[in-house]
């Protein structure tokens, strides 16, 4: 049983990874920024994976990648990685990693309307139907009724809002290149690239927005950087790398689908050691939001 279905296990193990990966990184970025645990996250990643490389395939690095795995999986690396997580990190320490989160699930509709551009792959009345109930869930809990003549408000910061929207635009594109570029190449190693590519972006981002005394400072903050150590083994090493194995051994639809119930399994975690008050109203919209992620993909 186990064998025959090792994608959904994946999948299932990805959302798990990703739930304690964005409680860890929320942590660290209100300590030291977003930007410092972004590339500091990256090299711990590419340390762990470059070891466990060695030890399965006997090689550091992908040498053994083609030039299109190479091309497609940078260009993944720079959408997914520098450009997605810069936004989502951001979000945050603006609305917290929950509601980031449930912004997410957007990313399996994202994907596929986005395969469905590029690469020419079906959408059907349920895609549409599930797209729309996972946008009720999450209007469901960023809108609340109005006072006066509004019709309703928005109960979180709309910049951190647009940012996880950014971010989950990101994740999108990014997997739509990754899809394209790995096909039957070792998922940790595909991983391997698309954290090579994300080291130099935020290393030249960095330079640009002359931000480096800040990553100095993080190394210094010893709470921050054992949230970033644990953040990168769940987040960029194994979360990362399942995920690509999952979709490869996995109906995507289907993986996506168990990927995406990280913003129900993120509540327990909030309550309990974020001390957060989570609403009923929240809980629903999580819920309907995860449902239209499965009805999207029947």
């Amino acid at each position: 049983m186990f064998h025959s279905h090792i994608g959904e296990f994946a999948a299932l193990f990805t959302a798990f990874c990703w739930t304690a990966t964005a409680l860890a990184f929320e942590s660290a970025s209100l300590k030291v920024g977003s930007i410092a645990v972004n590339l500091i996250r990256l090299i711990l990643a590419i340390i762990y994976l470059s070891i466990f490389s060695y030890l399965t395939r006997g090689i550091w690095l992908p040498v053994d990648a083609s030039g299109k795995a190479w091309l497609w999986l940078s260009i993944s690396g720079f959408i997914g990685f520098v450009l997605g997580d810069l936004f989502l990190f951001e979000s945050y320490t603006i609305i917290g990693s929950r509601i980031a989160m449930l912004i997410m699930t957007l990313v399996p509709p994202m994907t596929a309307f986005i395969s469905w551009l590029m690469l020419g792959e079906t959408l059907t009345p349920f895609n549409l139907l599930g797209m729309g109930l996972t946008l009720c869930g999450i209007a469901l809990v960023v809108l609340t009724r109005g006072s006066g003549q509004k019709l309703f408000s928005i109960s979180h910061p709309i910049k951190g809002l647009v940012f996880a929207f950014l971010g989950a635009i990101g994740q999108a594109v990014g997997l739509v290149f990754s899809k394209v570029g790995m096909g039957t190449y070792n998922a940790f190693a595909a991983t391997q690239i698309r954290i090579i590519t994300g080291i130099i972006g935020f290393a030249l981002v960095i330079t640009l927005w002359k931000k480096w005394s800040n990553v100095g400072a993080a190394f210094k903050n010893t709470k921050a950087m054992k949230r970033i150590g644990i953040g990168s083994v769940f987040g960029p090493f194994l979360g990362v790398s399942f995920s690509l194995y999952a979709v490869q051994h996995a109906n995507a639809g289907i993986a996506s689908t168990i990927m995406s119930i990280v913003p129900i399994l993120i509540i327990p975690p909030a309550i309990i050691i974020m001390k957060q008050k989570v609403s009923t109203r929240e809980i629903i919209g999580a819920i309907i939001s995860v449902i239209g992620v499965a009805l999207f993909f029947i």
